[in-house]
């Protein structure tokens, strides 16, 4: 017979969750009265997500940390499970700068941009003067007329909604809509060797002081009914490169919590990072912490899969 998910057995995960146990114990519970280990660990998943999409504050971001767990825990069961050939499997070209060599400086050509830091593990490539000071006065004049309060994706639906987990206020850029534009994308597609085409339109954010957008990943959960929608247009994320177009006063780093990392704001400056499938093991989390003095400016492009529509 098979394991049913019920109402009340979401509701007992979340009250281990919130009496502070950590998702071993409970998974390890749940097994010891019988439940099936992949049934144990889907109902985690599934209860702490939708949990997760309609609750915010302080309780929602400890949830948020056991849910990066029991997805950790899920993927090393799976693995453990795979076959020899699905484990050895190659897995697609994803967007990557070329370091081959050590190299410390990329030749994109109409620029020579140095390599300041490198990092394998999540894929982390630091990039110094990959714009210059007129690019990044001319981006955030072309943006600042059209700025709104900025949108996340909404995993139920494929649409966007306000989210107060991100409070910068930002505007997207037609891809190819100005000259501009144009060369900073045929840069980027050099960087990164991947198709201009599979890019999204170049996004630009302002954090006011106080603004943030807390940890997460840029690719779009496979388990959320929302996903089908958004994937139609170009498939998963892969990467994302984030230029800086100011220097803030003080806060507005970049961060990476799965290992230790921040990246100052530094005026044209960028960063990329990639992630070769959608899942927390590729420790892409990443977040913009908040502005404590000044403002930020940054542009934002995301690379698909596919050809972007």
């Amino acid at each position: 017979m098979s394991q049913a998910i019920t109402p009340e057995l979401r509701q007992w995960i979340l009250a281990q969750v919130a009496a502070g146990h950590g998702p071993e114990a409970v998974l390890k519970a749940m097994t010891g009265a019988g439940w099936q280990e992949d049934v144990a660990l889907t109902a985690l998943e599934t209860t702490l997500s939708q949990h997760l999409a309609s609750h915010g504050g302080a309780q929602a971001q400890a949830e948020a940390q056991v849910q990066l767990r029991v997805q950790t825990l899920a993927q090393a069961s799976r693995s453990a499970n795979q076959t020899p050939a699905t484990a050895t499997t190659a897995r697609p070209p994803v967007p990557d700068p070329d370091l081959s060599g050590s190299v410390n400086l990329l030749d994109l050509g109409d620029r020579q941009v140095p390599v300041l830091l490198s990092l394998a593990n999540p894929r982390v490539v630091l990039l110094g003067g990959f714009l210059s000071d007129d690019e990044c006065d001319g981006l955030i004049a072309a943006a600042r007329p059209r700025m709104a309060r900025s949108l996340t994706v909404e995993n139920q639906t494929g649409g966007e909604a306000v989210n107060e987990a991100r409070t910068s206020h930002g505007m997207f850029f037609q891809r190819g809509e100005s000259d501009l534009v144009t060369r900073i994308e045929a840069r980027i597609a050099r960087l990164v060797r991947w198709p201009i085409e599979n890019g999204e339109g170049m996004q630009v954010l302002n954090y006011q002081p106080g603004a943030e957008y807390k940890p997460h990943y840029d690719y779009f959960d496979p388990a959320q009914p929302g996903s089908a929608t958004i994937l139609k247009r170009g498939g998963q994320r892969v990467g994302t490169l984030v230029m800086y177009l100011n220097n803030p006063e003080r806060g507005g780093g970049t961060t990476f919590p799965d290992v230790g990392l921040e990246v100052a704001p530094q005026r044209g400056n960028a960063v990329f990072f990639g992630y070769d499938r959608p899942h927390p093991d590729t420790r892409s989390l990443h977040g913009g912490a908040p502005v404590q003095a000044g403002e930020k400016w940054v542009a934002t492009k995301w690379l698909r899969e596919r050809e972007f529509v």
